[in-house]
């Protein structure tokens, strides 16, 4: 047997299968959720709809995804990781580049692929947090120290983090906080530490508020203010600033357990079929109140579930690695993936602010669905080269 059919053999089937499910889920309900778009005469005649055009272009990515996963998986990480550091830095330039567009997104088309750097920047921010945190200790002991272990982690971090905010990004922006939390968590900074700046981080939140946020994002606070005065039951304008949170709420709510059905329509009296979720964000930032509401809570709870099941099978990977570059690879990919179901779902149910964050391997989102792939494509090279390599005398008595 071949190395490569070894490695191929040994992947974690489960992890791959769950990955697969979500994304043939996400094609289905894409095609749903961005029927109310125009995408032109020409492509509307080709496909009979814009939902199916989504899909059809959403599996189109799945496929490129899937040579860059399981290319990933059968590289072992320790190669991949020397790309951190250009990875990290083309992020930022590009970053950089993306702030300067007169793009309320701050999207780059590059080869005719347009995507959002920020995506790049976390991607490699991962990476270059997993590398270093491993062998900078091996140059000086100082690195070992936890000051200096939460520098270097928090300098990885802050950059891009601050580049987000300043795009406006708050969603990409925050799902930084649990992955450097989680890598402060494995790399072994005392309880006392974090301690003290949690307390510090609290301390700070009005200051961070009242002053920092209006300073780079403008939409930020007011959806915060919207979020908080429709929680305490004040009153809003649901014709405004409070439309999508009220509207998107309101589908999932009223969904039930078998939900209005696939590609109801209004005579079902489906929200979604009506218009009222935003048709230009159905498909990516609202894409689980379409769901919730078409496939009721049974959907969505099967959904979650598998979304836990790809998680738990990454922290499996993460204490079986064999080393602690592969165990933060494998942490700090959950800890992502985390973020992003938790601000996606939970702005759908009020549980937190509109803040505009695709679902993973769910939402059409072009580029994000093959970094979603790299990512998990990472945690499998962390499964399937979790056991140590033989020393050449090892080698030697083998023969």
């Amino acid at each position: 047997m071949t190395q490569f059919l070894k490695k191929f053999l040994g992947m974690n089937w489960l992890m791959v299968l769950v990955m697969y499910a979500l994304l043939a889920f996400g094609v289905v309900m894409i095609e749903s959720a961005a029927r109310h778009l125009y995408i032109g005469e020409q492509a509307l005649k080709e496909f009979g709809g814009a939902g199916r055009w989504y899909a059809s272009m959403q599996q189109k990515w799945i496929i490129i995804g899937s040579v860059v996963y399981f290319a990933t998986a059968l590289i072992d990480y320790r190669w991949i990781r020397w790309l951190g550091i250009p990875f990290y830095f083309v992020g930022l330039g590009l970053m950089i580049l993306a702030m300067q567009q007169d793009d309320s997104v701050h999207r780059l088309s590059i080869f005719g692929l347009s995507f959002q750097p920020a995506q790049l920047g976390i991607t490699s921010g991962i990476i270059l947090i997993a590398w270093l945190s491993q062998d900078l200790p091996k140059l000086h002991p100082w690195f070992a120290l936890p000051f200096a272990r939460i520098s270097v982690i928090a300098s990885i971090a802050a950059v891009p983090f601050l580049m987000v905010m300043k795009m406006g990004d708050m969603g990409s922006a925050l799902v930084w906080i649990p992955v450097v939390v989680v890598a402060l968590l494995v790399t072994g900074i005392p309880f006392r530490y974090l301690t003290f700046m949690g307390l510090i981080g609290a301390g700070l939140l009005p200051l961070l508020y009242f002053v920092v946020l209006p300073m780079v994002s403008k939409r930020g606070p007011e959806r915060i203010d919207t979020w908080l005065r429709m929680l305490q039951g004040r009153e809003v304008d649901t014709s405004k600033e409070a439309y999508a949170p009220y509207n998107i709420s309101m589908a999932v709510g009223k969904a039930g357990w078998k939900g209005v059905g696939w590609n109801a329509g209004p005579e079902t009296g489906s929200l979604h079929a009506k218009a009222f979720i935003p048709k230009d964000t159905a498909h990516n930032d609202y894409i689980f109140a379409v769901i919730a509401e078409e496939t009721g809570f049974r959907g969505g709870l099967i959904m979650i579930t598998a979304f836990a099941i790809l998680m738990v099978q990454g922290l499996i990977i993460a204490f079986y690695s064999r080393d602690v570059t592969g165990r933060l690879l494998a942490s700090l990919v959950v800890a992502l993936f985390f973020a992003h179901v938790f601000e996606s779902i939970g702005m759908c149910l009020l549980l937190t602010p509109i803040t505009g964050i695709p679902l993973p391997l769910i939402s059409y989102s072009g580029t994000f669905v093959v970094v979603c792939m790299m990512l998990l494509g990472l945690v499998q090279s962390v499964w399937i080269h979790r056991a140590p390599e033989a020393s050449s005398t090892e080698f030697g008595k083998i023969a």
